[in-house]
């Protein structure tokens, strides 16, 4: 039973600060790579089993059943999901339609186009102690043309394990970085600032989520490209902007990520799994991230699946789902 991100004894300062993604002193220790165990390890009763799913829309309506977002077999219990460039409908609706029959709304927090959306098991609403939502804009006109930038955020205390989930659309373009980096620490240290992050501080799980825009650099199109076709993306990785700022100590500091094993996410022809055929052929990136952190040193945590959704064709992202399974540790 493997506690893949737990905590390490923190200062009082990084107490205070337990959503923060960026370094608060001169050691780091970027973002941790962990393998996913295919078959949850932890029984039903006592653990919580956690589906995330982030998709960028692309201000369009899937022409596909949404319920392929998940997988027909939903023993989860929460499952969370953040949007970016969400069309203008009641996407709650919507989706709550295509799982009606194992899950229902429980909360939702909205920014225009960057949407979150929390559904539990029919059972789930006694678990609930507190919810609370939040939301941090960046500025600028993006919402006018339904890219809005920013984050929104969810609070929950479920049976006992304090949860925060953040969804997040950060700057394009490749030369953004330092922008990126800027908005993620901005983000971090704003949501539930007013309450004095009475939620952050007390929470043991943090999930980011969202078209977080790293690109990857120092590659072409074509060579890039080329190792995705031979199935060789994971000689890739070294060349991703998150994971060397990370390294950096920029952000995410101490946060696990799953295995980059599937494609770059980024930028597909709407209506196909081709690769960008217009005439900025863009380099193919994984912009679309979960990541998660525990903060908590009695919570154990296993990671049992990361991937994209490839049949989702509707816009030029693939959306990405994880599935985190959670324990209380009373040994």
């Amino acid at each position: 039973m493997g506690n893949w991100c737990s905590s390490h004894p923190t200062s009082e300062l990084q107490n205070k600060r337990l959503v923060s993604i960026d370094a608060e002193d001169a050691t780091h220790e970027g973002i941790r790579t962990v393998g996913v165990q295919k078959i949850c390890e932890f029984s039903t009763s006592s653990a919580l089993s956690v589906c995330i799913v982030t998709w960028n829309m692309n201000n369009k309506m899937p022409t596909e059943n949404l319920s392929k977002l998940v997988s027909s077999d939903r023993k989860f219990d929460l499952l969370v999901v953040g949007l970016q460039e969400a069309p203008r409908c009641n996407l709650a609706q919507v989706l709550q339609a295509a799982i009606a029959d194992t899950h229902i709304l429980l909360g939702e927090t909205t920014m225009q186009s960057i949407q979150l959306f929390l559904f539990g098991a029919k059972s789930s609403t006694k678990y609930i102690r507190e919810m609370e939502v939040d939301k941090e804009s960046d500025g600028g006109c993006g919402g006018l043309i339904r890219r809005k930038k920013g984050a929104v955020a969810m609070y929950i205390n479920f049976s006992g394990i304090r949860m925060v989930f953040i969804s997040c659309h950060l700057s394009a373009h490749e030369h953004k970085v330092d922008e990126r980096n800027s908005q993620c620490r901005h983000i971090s240290h704003s949501l539930f600032s007013k309450d004095h992050n009475r939620y952050v501080e007390s929470s043991h799980v943090t999930v980011w989520m969202g078209d977080l825009n790293y690109r990857l650099q120092g590659i072409s199109t074509m060579p890039a490209r080329g190792l995705i076709h031979k199935n060789l993306q994971n000689m890739l990785t070294n060349k991703d902007q998150l994971l060397q700022e990370a390294e950096k100590g920029q952000v995410f500091n101490g946060y696990c990520e799953g295995t980059l094993s599937f494609k770059p996410t980024y930028k597909y022809n709407v209506g196909s799994s081709n690769y960008d055929t217009s005439y900025k052929i863009r380099v193919p990136s994984w912009t679309d991230r979960i990541l998660f952190k525990v903060d908590h040193l009695g919570i154990d945590a296993t990671l049992d699946s990361y991937e994209s959704i490839d049949c989702i064709e509707s816009s030029d992202h693939k959306p990405v789902k994880a599935h985190l399974c959670l324990k209380v540790n009373n040994e």
